[in-house]
């Protein structure tokens, strides 16, 4: 995790790019319901990232990635995914290989998650 960015505003992005793909715009709200968080929460969350140039809010309140928002988004994503699937083929209950790959997910180191990736590719062929 780069160390200008928090466990908690990946969290923010992930969740953004997770909501755009499932709606045509996201906002605050969306964003309070899908983490439980309150409103005043998610509208100091949203200015901590528009002032690191991660997301846009247009004038209707919508939120949009940069393209630096994505790209972060993006890894943080891959990670969830490769992880949650590491996790539950190695016999970990769905549900705590989710939980257990959002907390791994911001701490891993590039390398092992690497080696991780590719030793489930070898492990595939």
């Amino acid at each position: 995790m780069a160390s200008d960015r928090s466990e908690s505003q990946e969290n923010y992005i992930e969740t953004i790019h997770i909501l755009s793909k499932k709606k045509p715009v996201v906002r605050s709200v969306d964003i309070a319901n899908e983490l439980g968080f309150k409103k005043p929460s998610i509208s100091i969350a949203m200015k901590s990232l528009r002032e690191q140039e991660l997301i846009t809010v247009t004038e209707e309140g919508y939120i949009y990635l940069t393209e630096k928002g994505l790209a972060i988004a993006m890894s943080v994503y891959e990670k969830h995914q490769v992880l949650t699937e590491t996790l539950i083929s190695l016999g970990v209950p769905e549900k705590i290989a989710e939980e257990d790959a959002c907390r791994i997910e911001h701490i891993i180191s590039e390398e092992t998650f690497l080696a991780i990736k590719e030793h489930r590719k070898n492990k595939r062929s």
